[in-house]
């Protein structure tokens, strides 16, 4: 008898283990669901295999470590480009710097792990009132990934819902966190009652039909309308090798190369990409600026550019500086990147390990207005800034364009720049706005209000994109509610899936079909 006992227990933590394995890798996998592979649907069979494991489980830290898994193959592999910042650029010895996205990526495993352990000790009865519970769940766990601690929402999964995707019809609604409790919603119903018997199949597949032509159907309303006469636009690409950027010996390169770029592409808005001046406005050579802008004023257009900007204080700013024939006009960098740009407290000592120029900066003010340029009012968002929904429809109804300015030189060739550019696509959904991005090395763009890559220059390429671009004006619902409407969804999820629990009590789990 003991024998068999221990041969059981034996079972079943090979078992377990297979399970926390399974979903790590559908976790890793979970990256080709987004850009630059694009394969949407994998975002929800990923999930589907977290959920499914999970209603297998009896305890709570069963889904705890299942969840984790997930999180850490996911993150592991979605965000590894971190590493080249690290180690390439910040000087980081190897190890260090491995050991630093290691527990970066499980810091980020904890929320789909609290996920995994709430599904599995508060999931209980019909398998649509489970589904509910994971996608609130999901909904709650990565809103708060999104704000604490400054907030990192990247990777979430909503974001590889774009375009081809049916769901991408609701992002102008909900917001990302919205579209990512639907993809969970559908992963859960997939695996709680796909496979039982016919009627779940089919219910399953109804809910799955149902949510995607509503989607589609949202996906075919206008909410915004153009506004005003398009204006040409120079979207200048500088390639800029980061490791070289910094040395004082090139600076007159860099800084006649800019100007050439400006000479070269004529609009009526010219713009460079972030802290394409290497170095404090304050510094630059006597009458630079002035040069800079001239080809732009002569044709009684604005040029939008980064550098940094010190005020009678000495705080330094990550900004953009507009110069022509509108007056001239500033945005400073207000949600800016933790340990890249300003040392969190009690994190002094990072510094030491890593050598990363203008790494003290100064957060600007939350509620700065748009940059009147001509007939439009341009938000500006600079780089990280744009992951942050909730931060960017500030600026509406007011703003006709949004503008991104980055420089993600620091991460190399990788998924950094098609990632980027996806979630450039969610904000101009989001907000029924152009989305404008001119970056140092990629990828720069024009996105239209629907989601759809209009124009895109190659990464690692110096040039630029010119066109013509028309600038909106109204409301989406996202605009008008920001993440309350998914958190109000979530919620929602949360109280239909807690009557059921009251109902069949906590010691009980019921795997009632759907």
């Amino acid at each position: 008898m003991t024998d068999r006992v221990r041969d059981s227990g034996a079972a079943r933590a090979r078992g377990r283990l297979g399970g926390v394995l399974a979903t790590l890798v559908a976790g890793g996998a979970s990256v080709f669901a987004f850009s630059p592979f694009g394969i949407f649907p994998l975002a929800m069979l990923s999930l589907a295999v977290l959920a499914g494991l999970a209603a297998r489980e009896s305890r709570a830290r069963g889904g705890f470590a299942l969840g984790f898994a997930w999180g850490l193959g996911a993150f592991l592999a979605g965000v590894s480009w971190l590493y080249v910042a690290l180690n390439r650029y910040g000087g980081m010895p190897m190890p260090l710097a491995a050991f630093a996205i290691l527990l970066f990526s499980a810091y980020l495993a904890l929320f789909p792990a609290a996920v995994g352990a709430l599904f599995v000790r508060f999931g209980r009865g019909a398998a649509w009132r489970r589904a509910l519970l994971f996608a609130g769940l999901w909904i709650v766990s990565e809103a708060l990934r999104g704000w604490l601690f400054t907030g990192f929402p990247w990777l979430a999964i909503g974001y590889s819902q774009t375009p081809p995707s049916p769901l991408a019809g609701y992002f102008p609604v909900l917001g990302v966190y919205g579209v990512g409790g639907l993809v969970a919603f559908l992963a859960a119903l997939v695996a709680l009652a796909a496979w039982r018997h016919a009627r779940a199949a089919a219910a399953t597949l109804g809910a799955i039909l149902v949510l995607s032509g509503l989607g589609y159907g949202l996906g075919r309303i206008a909410w915004t309308a153009p506004a005003g006469k398009p204006i040409d636009v120079a979207l200048i690409q500088t390639n800029i090798e980061q490791g070289l950027k910094w040395r004082p010996e090139l600076l007159s390169d860099w800084l006649e190369g800019n100007a050439r770029l400006v000479r070269e592409h004529p609009a009526d808005l010219v713009v460079l990409p972030e802290t394409t001046l290497p170095l404090l406005a304050d510094r630059l050579p006597d009458g630079y600026l002035e040069e800079l802008a001239a080809p732009v004023t002569a044709r009684g257009g604005d040029l939008v550019f980064g550098v940094f900007l010190r005020d009678a204080r000495g705080a330094i700013y990550n900004a953009a500086l507009s110069l022509g024939a509108s007056p001239s006009q500033t945005y400073a960098k207000q949600h800016l990147v933790p340990f890249g740009e300003y040392s969190p407290p009690l994190f002094g000592w990072f510094y030491e390990l890593v050598d990363i120029p203008m790494s003290d900066q100064t957060r600007g003010a939350p509620d700065q207005p748009p940059l009147r340029l001509g007939d439009q009012r341009v938000a500006i968002n600079i780089c990280y800034e744009d992951l942050f929904g909730r931060e960017l429809i500030r600026s509406l109804p007011e703003a006709t364009l949004m503008l991104n300015l980055s420089n993600l030189a620091w991460y190399g060739d990788s998924f950094a720049q098609p990632q980027h550019l996806q979630i450039a696509r969610v904000r101009a959904m989001e907000t029924g706005r152009p989305m404008l991005r001119s970056t140092n090395t990629g990828m720069t763009a024009l996105v239209q209000p629907d989601g759809r890559v209009a124009e895109v220059l190659p990464p690692f390429t110096q040039g630029a994109l010119s066109m013509s671009v028309q600038g909106y004006a109204g409301l989406t619902p996202y605009a008008r509610w920001g993440d309350s409407g998914a958190l109000l969804l979530a919620v929602l999820a949360l109280l239909v899936a807690g009557r059921q629990h009251g109902k069949t009590g906590a010691g009980k789990r019921h795997l009632t079909p759907a």
